[in-house]
């Protein structure tokens, strides 16, 4: 449930903007608009609406990732579109910390897994909401653990196993953006000037300066600059 605040100081076309976007972060999440915080209290208490496992699963950010990020029209009109970026290219961790200390206002939410030469061993969860902006382990990458324990993850997981790359595993980035009135084409550009190079990729990459936190539990965390 999102309660959408002060709708009288709002024109009405910036209300249905807002409202197309709360849908595309959160498409199953019931709207209420109100004046100066007054609501009916049965319109939120008791409710039963609120279900952990369908929100996070109907969270706008999987939605996209799940369907390629293809675009629903109604949003588009208001300039609300996702972006979803995978690679199969480290990313190097000073130019993404770059990237990520001079965010691009567009972008308003963002969220995935994210594959950092300098980490490689681990996998990245970045999460972004509004000025918010957070990168920290999750994980190790199944491709860095005994191939027994790996066995075990295919076992498991089957759906691993599908989109398993030869030489690198499971590593790869997956990011899902969305934001209003976004360049996707220079976005993109600009992230892919963040992953390795050529020559970057012949390197040792534990030798790259990498400006993040290190310990397991440790994450980067700043406010976007907008």
């Amino acid at each position: 449930m999102l309660l959408l605040n002060k709708c009288d100081l709002v024109a009405e076309e910036d209300l249905i903007q807002l409202e197309k976007l709360f849908r595309k972060l959160q498409p199953d999440a019931k709207i209420i608009r109100t004046v100066h915080g007054q609501v009916e209290p049965a319109e939120i208490l008791n409710t039963g609406r609120f279900d952990f496992e369908k929100a996070s699963q109907s969270a706008g950010w999987l939605q996209e990732l799940l369907k390629g990020g293809e675009h629903t029209p109604e949003t588009e009109e208001y300039g609300i579109s996702s972006l979803v970026y995978q690679r199969r290219r480290p990313f190097h961790p000073e130019r993404l910390t770059k990237w990520m200390e001079e965010w691009p206002e567009t972008v308003v939410r963002a969220k995935g897994v994210v594959w950092l030469a300098s980490r490689n061993q681990m996998a990245m969860s970045l999460s972004q909401a509004g000025p918010s902006i957070q990168i920290g382990p999750i994980a190790y990458w199944v491709a860095s653990l005994p191939e027994e324990e790996q066995q075990e993850v295919f076992r498991e997981q089957p759906e691993v196993k599908e989109e398993w790359d030869p030489a690198w595993g499971d590593r790869m980035t997956q990011l899902v953006l969305i934001g209003i009135d976004m360049d996707r084409d220079a976005l993109i550009r600009s992230l892919d000037d963040c992953l390795l190079s050529d020559e970057e990729m012949k390197e040792d990459w534990s030798r790259f300066s990498d400006p993040l936190p290190k310990g397991e539990r440790e994450e980067w965390r700043a406010e976007a600059v907008q």
